[in-house]
This record gives structure tokens, sequence and C-alpha cells, in this order.
């Protein structure tokens, strides 16, 4: 009866059918930016920007090196897809047209788009990477806006 359960837990358990997670503790964390200051600035030397820090905070967290490749948002989501990259960062919000090529990240905070309307932040995560996600939306949730 407990092997039962434990297989039961097991296949509750959230996986990464490419291993995203596992490769990039201790490893390489493959991060597309796009520029959309504050959020993200590729205009110096080093990526900066509130969501640079975050996804910096991340990676020590998991005890990766984060490699930046900065691009336009189509480009990168056409990245994310094709699994060339981890994660795309650059002031994306819960309304972006890109589902069907990445998982967004549940909401870690709030700005005010030009429109003078409040929008979500989000990040967005290659499609059925669920335990990476999982791990970023518990970070996000503990680092995230007002934490």
């Amino acid at each position: 009866m407990a092997l039962l359960g434990v297989l039961m837990l097991t296949a509750c358990m959230p996986r990464d059918p490419d291993e995203t997670l596992d490769r990039v503790r201790g490893g390489e964390l493959r991060v597309g930016i796009s520029h959309n200051p504050p959020f993200t600035s590729i205009a110096g030397d080093e990526p900066t920007g509130s969501e640079v820090d975050l996804v910096l905070r991340f990676a020590e967290q998991l005890g990766a090196e984060v490699a930046w490749h900065a691009a336009g948002e189509e480009a990168l989501m056409d990245q994310l897809k094709e699994g060339q990259l981890d994660l795309v960062i650059g002031g994306l919000s819960e309304q972006s047209p890109w589902t069907d090529k990445a998982a967004l990240s549940a909401p870690y905070g709030t700005s005010t788009g030009a429109d003078g309307k409040e929008r979500k932040m989000v990040m967005a995560a290659a499609l059925g990477e669920n335990a990476f996600l999982m791990e970023l939306e518990a970070f996000l949730a503990d680092h995230g806006e007002g934490k």
C-alpha cells in the first residue's frame, strides 16, 4: 500500500521533459532578453533592470551562471520554443500574445502601461517544463514586487 502511495505521489510531481531544472541547477541558465526599460536594458556592457536583478538572484539560488541572449521578443520566443533558451524576460505582461510558444509565469508584480492601465508582469519559460516553471514561480512569489 505504501508503494502505491509513493507511485501516485511521484506521478503527480511536476516534470521537465527536457530536464531544464536539472540542467540549470549548478549549470547555465540561458536567458533571452529584449530591451524594455525599466524592466530590462541591453544598452550597456551588461544587462540591467528590475527583471535582470530578479533573474540574477534566481540563478544564484540555483547555483547557475546566466548566459544572456539579446534579441527582439519574436526571435526570443522562437528560440524558447526550439529549446535554445530557458527563460525570456523583457517587461512581458500576462496579456502576452506568445502563449502558443511559451508558458507564462504567475504574475510577480504590476506596472502601469503607457495607456495608464495596470498590467500584471510575468516571465516566459519553455512549454511543458513544469518543474522549472514551478521553481521560478516559487522564487518570484518570495522575491517579486514588494518582497
